[in-house]
């Protein structure tokens, strides 16, 4: 019966024309959710600062209470974790999917709506972190289903190849959002970018929105999905979720967090806490800072995919190891660099960044989908991506902040990637080699775990 399955999937892996509109589904939904969450983490490094908060010490400060309301997000997204991981596993991941987008692009548009702190008080910092909270919950649950559903409907020996397509989706949805307050900064005064045009940029949300639903609604769950669904309606298999993942997978739980925790903080040291250095700590202007990095998302795009081919071709764990033990580095020599207000240098510098991060980040949808079974699986990848993010993405540009502001020195950041890094190095190497493992081969030994329980 497993031969047949494996045949069946490798049947359906071979056929490019259907992982391409599973791809096309997956990006189309997760570039949208990437938008909405970027926006908000470029605008609170621009503009909520100075429309949504109140008025604060010195120019430091109104930039860190953003990123505390930005943090939200980040607290969020393992609640979604919990919520959209067991809808996942017993509904399914195109429904999910479906869901998670809609939810993310009302609660982004509702942000451009948002009157300022001067019309209506401390009810807009407070509707701004209930906004943000939403589209964490959101996120929680995109990730996960979007990876799945390539993951699960590729073939073994192409499996990191083709699940980097939604991975490359996050740098498209950061350009896209980059990209937008970038023209609204060049073409406006500041007077009237800050009145309402950075609020275009929130409300274009609703476009794309309607445009990735239609996209999800064409395609289906993959039959590996399918057959664990219909174990669970059947009785033959006990439980699924996110109390079953961690009581039985509790290692790749772990092994899951580690891996993401110096990725997760080197993303956003590289792409938001950059955008605070370089303009209100080199008082470079904002939009040279906004070009350099949309330049530096296009290359991230291109480097992902790229990487994910050398995941298939060389292994997980020797290129997750050379992003963990470059990326720790990359503060020690970036800020002197960013110091020279070279902007050649400075873009340069930020690519090279990104690229130590796709080394980590690309093969992630593989390796975690490797750790766990089908029935519990959407559970497993999301919490531990999504948990880690609050100790690691969420405090970074929070901590970076705030020891520039208190020691106006970019060497305690530098420290702290560098010691991310050891910790990741460490997962890394207590990580399975798992390139070109059948996912039906792991579905079939937890049923022998589940038999032998019974």
């Amino acid at each position: 019966m497993a031969t047949g399955q494996s045949s069946t999937a490798r049947d359906a892996g071979s056929d490019r024309s259907l992982l391409r509109r599973i791809v096309s589904a997956s990006m189309a939904g997760t570039v949208v959710e990437w938008y909405d969450f970027f926006l908000y983490a470029t605008a609170a490094a621009l503009v909520f600062d100075k429309v949504l908060m109140p008025a604060m010490g010195n120019q430091y400060d109104g930039i860190i209470a953003a990123f505390v309301t930005y943090a939200v997000g980040f607290l969020a997204r393992p609640l979604g974790g919990v919520i959209f991981g067991h809808l996942g596993d017993r509904l399914g991941r195109k429904h999910t999917l479906q869901l998670t987008i809609m939810l993310i692009g009302v609660a982004t548009v509702l942000m451009g709506c948002l009157p300022s702190y001067d019309t209506i008080g401390l009810a807009a910092p407070l509707l701004l972190v209930l906004l943000r909270f939403v589209q964490g919950i959101a996120l929680g649950g995109e990730w996960g289903g979007a990876v799945l559903l390539v993951a699960e409907h590729s073939p073994a020996k192409e499996r990191a190849t083709w699940a980097a397509w939604p991975q490359a989706a996050v740098p498209v949805g950061n350009l896209l959002a980059t990209a937008v307050l970038w023209l609204m900064s060049t073409t406006l005064s500041d007077a009237a970018f800050l009145s309402w045009g950075w609020r275009v940029a929130f409300w274009l949300s609703a476009v794309v929105v309607v445009v990735g639903y239609w996209i999800r609604t064409s395609i289906s769950d993959a039959p590996i999905f399918e057959q664990a669904k219909a174990e669970l309606e059947e009785g033959k298999a006990r439980s699924y979720g996110v109390v079953e993942v961690v009581r039985r997978y509790p290692r790749g739980v772990v092994t899951g967090m580690g891996l993401r925790f110096a990725e997760n903080i080197m993303y956003y040291l590289v792409v938001s806490f950059s955008i605070v250095y370089l303009g209100t700590g080199l008082g470079m202007d904002t939009s040279s800072i906004l070009g350099m990095i949309a330049i530096a998302h296009a290359f991230h795009f291109f480097v992902i995919l790229w990487v994910g081919r050398l995941a298939d071709r060389f292994g997980r764990r020797p290129v997750y190891l050379a992003g963990a033990i470059l990326g720790g580095t990359w503060g020690l020599w970036a800020f002197p660099a960013f110091g020279t207000r070279s902007v050649p240098i400075i873009l340069a510098v930020i690519m090279v960044g990104l690229l130590f991060h796709a080394l980590m980040y690309a093969g992630q949808p593989a390796i975690m989908a490797e750790m766990f079974p089908t029935r519990m699986r959407y559970s497993g990848v999301s919490i531990s991506y999504q948990v880690t993010s609050i100790v690691a993405g969420s405090l970074a540009p929070i901590l970076a902040t705030t020891w520039l502001r208190n020691t106006g020195s970019w060497w305690p950041t530098a420290v702290y990637l560098l010691v991310a890094g050891a910790i990741t190095t460490v997962a890394v190497l207590t990580l399975r080699e798992t390139r070109g493992s059948s996912l039906h081969e792991l579905d079939e030994r937890d049923r022998e775990i589940e038999r032998v329980n019974a």
